[in-house]
């Protein structure tokens, strides 16, 4: 009887029009991952307090695991998927997080990035406490936040063609440069800024981290 209250909804997620069969109780969240397949948004906490589940609505950050997916039907969502570029190449939030070593586990990683990218689509050169502020719904247990409130700082100077101005003390890039850095663009801190790690430190037996 519950499969009849189901209901097929429309919406744009990443650009492309999709449906997805989703019942009255039903979140954004459920609906991204059980009904369209998209597993890089994450839930953590369930209630709206840790933000691992962010995504943008019609370019506004909500808590995709309060967020009732009936109320989807004709919006535009943007998850941290349609972060990457079409050619494959790291938004750079997402270059940026692996550079300042703000990945570690990855979980907290896509919500974290789409708060960032609302604040820079609302304010390109937002200072420290700004970023902090736009991010205090992201709860990290990894990285202390000053890598990521760098990262976010590194991130609008590149988008804004000043990526010589260093952000903060630059300490965070420095840790990944070298002999580092090839590793941090890859397993964990990769699969984490794309979405692809599904639980901390979860992979499959080739080693690969999976959704």
């Amino acid at each position: 009887m519950a499969g009849m209250d189901k209901k097929n909804i429309h919406f744009v997620v990443n650009g492309d029009p999709v449906s997805a069969l989703v019942g009255p109780e039903w979140t954004l969240l459920r609906a991204l991952r059980d009904g369209v397949g998209l597993t890089g948004t994450k839930e953590g906490c369930g209630a709206g307090e840790c933000g691992a589940c962010t995504v943008l609505v019609d370019g506004t950050a909500v808590n995709s695991c309060l967020f009732p997916a009936l109320e989807a039907e004709g919006r535009s969502v943007t998850t941290v998927e349609g972060l990457t570029q079409a050619d494959g190449n790291l938004h750079p939030l997402q270059k940026a997080f692996i550079e300042y070593g703000a990945v570690q586990c990855g979980f907290c990683t896509p919500g974290a990035l789409m708060s960032s990218k609302a604040l820079l689509d609302q304010n390109p050169d937002p200072s420290a406490h700004q970023i902090k502020v736009a991010l205090a719904g992201n709860l990290c247990r990894c990285t202390g936040y000053t890598q990521i409130v760098e990262a976010v700082q590194a991130a609008a100077a590149e988008m804004n063609g000043t990526a010589a101005v260093a952000a903060g003390n630059g300490s965070g890039a420095a840790a990944t440069t070298g002999a580092g850095a090839s590793g941090a663009a890859s397993g964990t801190a990769l699969a984490g800024v794309t979405g692809a790690v599904d639980q901390p430190g979860h992979a499959s037996t080739s080693g690969e981290v999976t959704a």
